[in-house]
């Protein structure tokens, strides 16, 4: 049942394995039938599973435990492990019981008077989204916009879990941008932006573009800053967009911030870019102090410490 997003080629294809139409279809029926607690409920014993025996997914979590939860030890680590499982299962049943209609979620969003306004200028604009909360409910969030919505992602390898999420369905409004594309999917972007349409980033995943280093929950961290220099290069705004569960039926959406991207002097690109990845990095890690277990991010963002052990 769980699926994380890999980072690599290796780890996409292990990715495979913990999404299949049957365990989809069992909890789509668990929803319907038992209410979203049944389907909770389940998800307990399919996410102890996985932390006994899934050592990559295990190990992929442990750094962003390390620094959310500096003073747990090893077995309340595990533990935290275990939990941000159960959360990531949560949200995905949750889109899985969105999608086919069987339980309706409350979504508010703080911003919307901002962000409806930033769609009603002739310009296009980023948002720039984060591996927090549910974005899947955020895109179902957002039609009131009246645009033509991007996501830029590699191409989901699981049909499975594809089919589940509607991605790309020919006629709606949602379309994925795919980063193994030339050029890493720029040129569709930016075709994108000056349509006027919204390009949604991930900002917090290098993946395979060069990143720049920046504090992030106490520590150096490598973050992406390609969103804030097409966004100069387009002229077009950068809007931080985060959300997290508030209730069991219930998501939140927040706009901390706006961005106007300039380009920086030459021969100091990367030290200007650092500079608005900070602040968008300072907004995520104080989001994520009141909603740490809500992090999905499942990447050493800070790299192998020489006196850390894997656990």
């Amino acid at each position: 049942m769980i699926y994380m997003e890999p980072a690599d080629t290796t780890s996409r294809i292990k990715a495979r394995k913990r999404g299949n139409r049957a365990g989809i279809l069992f909890f789509q029926i668990l929803a319907r039938v038992g209410g979203l607690s049944g389907a909770y409920g389940f998800l307990n014993f399919v996410c102890l599973y996985y932390l006994l025996v899934d050592r990559d997914a295990v190990r992929s979590t442990i750094p962003y435990v390390r620094r959310m939860f500096p003073s747990a030890g090893a077995l309340r680590r595990r533990w935290l492990v275990y939990r941000l499982f159960v959360q990531q299962g949560k949200h995905l049943i949750d889109r899985y019981a969105q999608l086919g209609g069987h339980y309706p979620f409350q979504v508010s969003m703080d911003g919307r008077e901002k962000l409806q306004a930033l769609a009603g200028a002739s310009h296009g604009m980023i948002l720039l989204n984060s591996h927090v909360g549910n974005w899947q409910l955020v895109m179902g969030a957002l039609d009131h916009l009246g645009k033509n919505i991007h996501l830029v992602m590699r191409p989901e390898d699981n049909a499975a879990v594809r089919e589940a999420f509607q991605l790309d369905q020919e006629g709606g409004r949602i379309r994925v941008i795919s980063i193994d594309a030339p050029f890493g999917g720029v040129v569709d972007i930016m075709n994108a932006l000056q349509a006027g349409d919204v390009v949604c980033l991930m900002g917090d995943r290098p993946y395979d573009f060069d990143p720049v280093h920046v504090s992030f929950l106490g520590a150096p961290a490598r973050f992406p800053y390609s969103s804030f220099m097409i966004a100069a290069m387009a002229e077009v705004p950068v809007v931080v967009l985060l959300s997290a569960k508030t209730a069991k039926n219930a998501y939140t959406i927040e706009v901390p911030a706006v961005y106007y991207p300039t380009k920086g002097a030459r021969g100091r690109k990367q030290e200007h870019w650092a500079g608005y990845v900070q602040q968008y990095a300072d907004e995520l890690a104080g989001f994520l102090q009141r909603y740490p277990l809500q992090y999905f991010v499942f990447q050493d963002l800070w790299g192998a410490q020489d006196d850390e052990k894997p656990d």
